[in-house]
């Protein structure tokens, strides 16, 4: 299957898309690179992963792309907390983020039946 294909990797690259859009005026840079780094690997490693030949190779990546969902929801949660995102923006990703978590674990599990 090709990983541009699923819903999962096309959001997340979306969300992504978006991160570094609204970050590029962040003066934060520390900041400004966690973010945009852990956004960045959801959709690297569901790529990288669907691309491997077997189910536990895709599995590992599938896996680390959830992880750094979740390093993503912290950084989103804490940037609104600070200020460095709009409320409602931080509200919209955190929903999104926690939605693609719950689309990683279903594509995981079903490619590990």
């Amino acid at each position: 299957m090709d990983f541009e294909k699923l819903a999962v990797w096309q959001r997340s690259k979306d969300l992504t898309v978006a991160i570094y859009r609204q970050q590029r005026v962040c003066r934060d840079l520390g900041f400004k690179d966690q973010i945009t780094r852990a956004a960045l690997s959801i959709p690297s490693n569901i790529a990288e992963g669907m691309e491997r030949r077997t189910a536990k190779e895709k599995v590992r990546y599938l896996c680390i792309a959830k992880a750094s969902c979740g390093e993503l929801r912290t950084q989103i949660i804490i940037g609104g907390e600070v200020g460095y995102l709009p409320k409602p923006l931080s509200n919209e990703w955190i929903t999104e983020t926690r939605e693609l978590s719950r689309m990683l674990s279903g594509l995981i599990n079903k490619i590990s039946d």
